[in-house]
Order: structure tokens, then sequence, then C-alpha cells
């Protein structure tokens, strides 16, 4: 694994902070005592990262064997359509409660509670798979199968949660000056995990069989439970002030209290609630556009080979940081993917499709990080879990909800159009024709659409509001 580029300082001077109103009398009292520097904090912080990085992949992985399984078996798209769906819908909804959860409860006692639901529930699905015959299982109408496919969900799901509570431990244990780095490194550990997940869920689930990956997926996840038990984090007990609507199990009002106290700071939220709305495109037809271009095979193993740009662009983070101003990272990293997105698909042509999604993905990473590191600095601490959470909501329901819109509007509209339509009439002589063209007229637009609502972001006043001076130093305790 990477080595987390992280200076260990010697003073616990911590930056200045600016008065805001996202923060009280008291939350700047305890400011203050922002900027954690010792040496303990960042070697918690890194056996943290550690541990995330076996439980999202264990629990990733086995979401992804059971959906290939199912298919494998039953071949039916609309099951496993269903399932697919399933695991973007509950991250969404239970979003919020994490973000609540990991506020109301020390960061330590949050992810060992999302350890145990995972290990828990994994027990209970691998018992079922081992107790109930294939056959009978794989029927549908069967509450056996429901059962499995449930506990497998929650047990995933739950790792959500845990990656919201290690994003509130970059502000409790990394000094304010490195969680940009930090936080490139959490996004290196994600990009590794999806690797990971899609070398070895099909290699499992075709060469050992499903019962393995239940096996596998229950003892590692076991470990990582054990070994998070044994990391120790100096955090203060949690106290829920008069007035903070924090005391609520699903407390969205106070990440968005949160969010308008911070002048400018709700552009950010609508800027990444748009990024991923159109991400929408590609969840729905990138896999339909590459297969039209080269073999199921070829396609298999050069997506495998581009996700490595991912883990790339958290390493650079990592290494370099992201400079004095995040927020103009998130911009410009935003209008690059989409001046890109409105390119490679000009053409009907591997190799632009190559380029175009190595430098796609190699810029999320370093985006994601330029956004936390703008929350972690603009939060207080004590909502960030239920800002986080609010993220995710936004994140996991943007993406599905324009993924099934889009797929139906290219078949019914956008590949015909470019086929015998008035698009092959139009523009046809220059932007080829087919369905595929089709497909490459959806990515060009929305690119535009990716450049207009970052330029216009740009130039307004809550992006002037959010960087004319160095954000505010989060609590830490």
């Amino acid at each position: 694994m990477t080595q987390l580029v992280l200076d260990e300082p010697t003073t616990t001077d911590v930056a200045p902070v600016r008065q805001a109103d996202v923060a009280d009398e008291a939350d700047l009292a305890e400011g203050a005592k922002a900027g954690p520097t010792a040496p303990a904090s960042l070697r918690a912080f890194r056996h943290l990262l550690a541990n995330t990085l076996v439980s999202g992949v264990t629990s990733t992985f086995l979401w992804f064997a059971v959906t290939f399984w199912v298919f494998l078996e039953t071949r039916s798209v609309v099951v496993t359509g269903v399932i697919g769906g399933a695991f973007s819908i509950s991250s969404a909804v239970f979003g919020p409660f994490f973000g609540t959860f990991v506020d109301r409860h020390r960061k330590h006692t949050a992810m060992v509670v999302a350890a145990a639901t995972s290990v828990l529930c994994f027990a209970v699905a691998t018992a079922v798979f081992l107790a109930v015959g294939t056959d009978e299982l794989l029927r549908l109408t069967n509450p056996w199968f429901w059962l499995l496919v449930a506990c497998t969900l929650l047990g995933s799901v739950a790792g959500q949660m845990r990656g919201i509570a290690l994003s509130t431990c970059v502000t409790l244990l990394v000094p304010e000056d490195r969680r940009d780095r930090a936080n490139g490194m959490v996004g290196t550990t994600t990009g590794i995990s999806f690797a990971l997940t899609s070398v070895f869920s099909g290699l499992v689930v075709g060469m050992l069989g499903m019962g393995w990956a239940f096996i596998g997926a229950f003892v590692l996840s076991a470990v990582a439970l054990v070994h998070l038990r044994t990391i120790r984090i100096d955090e203060p007990d949690v106290v829920v002030a008069d007035g903070d609507s924090g005391a609520s199990k699903f407390d969205l009002r106070g990440a968005l209290d949160a969010i308008r106290a911070v002048p400018g700071l709700k552009l950010l939220i609508l800027l990444a609630a748009v990024n991923n709305l159109l991400a929408g495109v590609f969840m729905a037809l990138m896999d339909g556009y590459g297969l039209s271009l080269v073999s199921v095979e070829a396609w298999g193993l050069l997506f495998g080979v581009i996700s490595l740009a991912f883990i790339a662009g958290g390493i650079a983070v990592a290494r370099f940081g992201l400079g004095r101003n995040p927020l103009r990272v998130v911009l410009i990293g935003n209008l690059v993917n989409w001046a890109v997105c409105c390119t490679f698909a000009l053409r009907s042509s591997i190799v632009l499709l190559t380029f175009g999604m190595a430098i796609w993905l190699a810029l999320i990473p370093v985006i994601e990080a330029a956004e936390q590191t703008v929350l972690q600095r603009s939060i207080p601490f004590k909502r960030q879990g239920r800002v986080f959470g609010f993220a995710q909501l936004v994140e996991n329901a943007a993406s599905p909800l324009t993924a099934f819109l889009v797929a139906p509007l290219a078949e019914v509209f956008f590949m015909p159009f470019m086929t015998d339509g008035r698009g092959a009439e139009w523009i046809g002589g220059w932007f080829g024709t087919g369905p595929e063209r089709g497909i490459a007229l959806m990515f060009t637009l929305a690119g535009l659409v990716g450049v207009i609502a970052t330029t216009v972001a740009r130039t307004s006043n809550s992006y002037r509001q959010l960087s004319a001076e160095p954000v505010p130093a989060a609590p830490a305790a």
C-alpha cells in the first residue's frame, strides 16, 4: 500500500480561524484545539485507512459477486438490474441516517458498529447459502432468496457509514494543512478497492463458486472488525448542545443549516449534484459505447487498465496536496473533465475513448479530495457527519436517476436520430452515423452542459465568496 505522505509537525499551532456564520463562539473555542499533531494520531489514521481498504474491498466484492452469480444462474436482466440499483438507492437513503449517527457517537464507535453490522449480515447470508440448496434458493418467489440478497445488501451498505466516519477522522486526526493529502490517500484507497473488486469478484465466482465468496467475505470482515477494535483514537465524548437538531436520527435539517451557514458553500453542493446527474450518462451508456468499438474481452481488459488512473490521481494528491485554494481545483478539474467529455466521442476511436476516460478517472479523486477538504475546513466538526451523509445522498441518488432516464432516451430517440433520422442528415457527414454515434452525441451534449454549468459557477458570486479568503479551520473536538 502506498505510504501516506503526512509530515508530522512538532508544533501545536493551528491555522488562524476567521469569523463565519458556520461557527458560533463555542465552535471557535473548540477550533483552537483543532489540528492534532501527535504521531500517534497519524498512525491511527493510517491504520484506519488500511482497515477501510480491507473492509471496503470485502463489502463491495460480495455485492458484485452476488450480482454476477444471480445473472449467471438466472439470466434475468430485470433481477440483476433491481439488485444493482438497490445498492445505490439504499446508499442514498441511508446516507443522512449514517451521517447523523456518526455525529451523535464517537467516530471509532461508528466504525465498529458498521463493521459489526457487516459481519452479522454476512454471517446470516453465508448460513442461508449453505443451508438452502441452490435450485431452491434461486427461485425468485422463495423468501430465502430475498433474505440472502437483503442481508448481503445491508452488510455492504453498512460500509458507507464507515466511509463517512473516516472522512470526519481526517479532521480529527490529521493537521489542517495536511488534510488535502490525507483526502488524496482516501481517494487512492477507494481506487484500489474498486480495482481489486473488479478483478476478484468475477474470478472467485467463476473459478471457486459463490460459496467461497460468502465464506471469504465473512472471514475477512471478521478479521477487519478484530483489527479495528485494536485501533485507539483519542477523541472526546460527544455532547449535543441545546438546540442542536442532531438529537434526531435522520437529521437533514442539521446538514442543510450547516451548509447554508457558510457563504457560497451551496455552490459546491449544487455543482456536485449537477456533475453526478451528468455522470449518469456514463453509467448508462459507457459500456454500450465501448463494446461498439472493441470486443467484450478487450473492453474488460482495457477498462481494468484505465481504472489505474483513478489510483494515480489519488496518489498525486497524497504526494503534492491541493494548494491554497481547493475550490479552484474543483472548478478546474470539472472544466477539464467536461471538455474531455465533449471531445472524446467526436470520432469512433478507441484511442480517443481510452485517453478521455483515463483523464476523467484520474481527475475524479482530485476533485473529490478538494471537495472534502473544503467541507472539512468549513463545517463545524460536530456536524460534519451529517453533511457528508447528505453529500452521499446527493451522489448516490443523482447518477442512478439520470441513468434510468438516459438509457430509454438513447434507445428511443438519439440512436435512431443518428442512424436514419434528421441528425444523420444534418451532422452525419462529419460526425458519423449509426447507433453508436447517437450514444456519442449524448456524451458530447452532456459535456457541453457540464462546461456551461462549471463556467457559470466559476463566474458566480458564490464562488467569489467561498474562495475570497481561507475557509475557517473546522473544530476537531
